[in-house]
């Protein structure tokens, strides 16, 4: 009975609507089958396996019904996050999800799930961007405030969000917490951002977020063990869809 977890699927079975680096991309290349494959042969029905976000390009629910199939097809039991590309995932049909895909697949937004002994805590998340970008030397260039007010009003959103999902969890007695974001928890800029201060703040034992994908991404924020939280990125392509094992 372990936990995996993987993110950033980007699911096109039915939608028009496909990146250009997934054509482009030899990791991309043929990736729903590497990632079944890979899952068949490590994921028992009674594991449990976290999908960190952009499960679709599908701008709606009709659009994403193949893609959602193809996630049940997966060995396991799943449970998903919210990505930013996410479309047909409206922040207030959580519940209508949960009950459209009961028993098939859970969907992680303002409440938590157990794994033993754990709960299983998550939202989007959010992490300003941009439009910036740092120099050869370390200087700013291109800071846009505007986008820079409306980032922290996204991140406030989220940060309440969370803090929903784990109190619910702490209200029914549970004090071991596995953080889950879709976006990274600190930007390219950041040491230290809200939601590790949360982190810290519940004690939890191992946040596991998605979203940096290509190898310029890759490090653009915590690997590796901080303040005795083990951060792990789980985007698909750099697990290479492999899915990570996070307890067993």
């Amino acid at each position: 009975m372990s936990l995996y977890a993987i993110g950033d699927l980007h699911l096109h079975f039915e939608s028009e609507l496909k990146a250009r680096n997934q054509i482009e991309d030899k990791v991309w290349q043929n990736h729903e089958k590497k990632l079944m494959d890979n899952c068949h042969k490590v994921i028992n029905e009674d594991d449990t396996l976290v999908l960190v976000g952009d499960h679709s390009w599908g701008r709606n629910i009709n659009e994403c019904q193949k893609d959602l199939e193809y996630i049940i097809e997966l060995p396991g039991r799943k449970i998903l996050l919210r990505g930013n590309h996410d479309m047909f995932w409206d922040a207030n049909k959580t519940e209508k999800l949960n009950e459209m895909y009961k028993g098939k697949l859970e969907f992680l937004q303002n409440n938590y799930y157990t794994y033993k002994d754990y709960a299983l805590v998550g939202t989007k998340g959010y992490t300003f961007e941009g439009p910036f970008y740092v120099d050869n030397y370390g200087n700013i260039e291109g800071w846009d405030e505007k986008e820079a007010e409306h980032a922290e009003k996204l991140v406030k959103r989220e940060y309440e969000r969370l803090i929903t999902s784990f109190e619910k969890a702490k209200a029914d007695g549970y004090q071991k917490f596995i953080m889950f974001l879709h976006y990274p928890p600190t930007n390219i800029l950041q040491a230290n951002s809200i939601f590790t201060k949360i982190a810290e703040m519940y004690k939890v034992e191992q946040v596991i977020y998605g979203h940096c994908h290509g190898e310029s991404r890759f490090h653009d924020s915590i690997i590796g063990k901080k303040r005795k939280i083990r951060y792990s990125l789980v985007s698909g392509d750099y697990l290479r869809w492999n899915p990570y094992l996070i307890l067993k």
